[in-house]
């Protein structure tokens, strides 16, 4: 590409390049486009074949871990204001209301 095919892709797209910017770019669109010409060599027809194994999901089995309640004194007691078994917490939505 040329520096003033890449001065009006940056017109194209509302990017303002300075004269530097569009020659350092040159060289990276350059490296870029013989990237992808690398790549279409290794695929002639430009159809890459997808490969996929025997796909599945894996499922576990939900099942409670530990004992029910087991941390909730642990919480509750590190926790800074309580009401009975609610904790307490700072009024965000509406808080006119």
């Amino acid at each position: 590409m040329t520096k003033e095919e890449i001065l009006h892709l940056g017109t194209l797209s509302r990017i303002r390049l300075s004269d530097a910017e569009a020659l350092k770019l040159k060289g990276e669109i350059d490296a870029i486009l013989e990237y992808v010409s690398e790549v279409n060599k290794l695929v002639p027809d430009g159809h890459l074949e997808k490969k996929v194994g025997l796909v599945h999901n894996v499922f576990r089995e939900d099942k409670v871990v530990n004992e029910p309640d087991s941390y909730s004194d642990v919480l509750q007691a590190a926790f800074p204001e309580r009401e009975g078994d609610y904790l307490k917490v700072k009024k965000i939505l509406n808080p006119d209301s």
